[in-house]
């Protein structure tokens, strides 16, 4: 499987919404998350739990825990890229705004 290029979505203010939440996690959570950015370069579509999942509408999360504590970065697939909407705290399942948010930046595209 060749890599997937993987992206992280701008706004048109030219913000990214991922970088502004990972430069509020600690270190350590960041260093985890770059890891399973990077895994999700490597294996793209081929990425399954419990690295990765799908959500709905075409929405997947990328998984990380640390310290009891649930880390997601919402994403989706445009042809052979990978677009990283953005991240979140979750507690039990990830709220459905969390994912209309990342199905509504898929669509700008």
């Amino acid at each position: 499987m060749p890599e997937t290029e993987v992206i992280m979505f701008q706004e048109n203010d030219g913000t990214v919404p991922l970088m502004k939440w990972l430069d509020k996690l600690p270190e350590k959570v960041q260093d985890k998350c770059l890891v399973k950015i990077q895994r999700l370069e490597e294996q793209g579509y081929e990425l399954r739990r419990p690295e990765a999942d799908s959500l709905r509408d075409g929405i997947h999360e990328l998984r990380v825990a640390f310290r009891g504590m649930q880390y997601r970065m919402l994403y989706f697939f445009h042809g052979q890229q990978a677009i990283i909407s953005h991240g979140l705290k979750k507690a039990s399942v990830v709220p459905s705004p969390q994912i209309d948010l990342a199905t509504e930046r898929r669509v700008i595209l």
